[in-house]
């Protein structure tokens, strides 16, 4: 059982594509990561930030 890589994808992303590649890594819907997040984003916490590192931290799909 070979794991999708966690990459962001060029069709199907929003802003940047880190909701949608971790959708896509995980098995999730890209919507469902999206809404997870926007609802995080009431919760003190770091979460914008997070968005932010991994925006940087995981390449784009080739």
């Amino acid at each position: 059982m070979s794991a999708t890589p966690l990459v962001r994808p060029r069709s199907g992303r929003v802003l940047v594509g880190v909701c949608a590649a971790l959708g896509r890594r995980f098995g999730l819907a890209p919507w469902l990561v999206r809404a997870i997040f926007l609802a995080s984003l009431l919760l003190p916490g770091p979460q914008a930030v997070i968005y932010l590192v991994l925006w940087i931290l995981i390449p784009t799909e080739h």
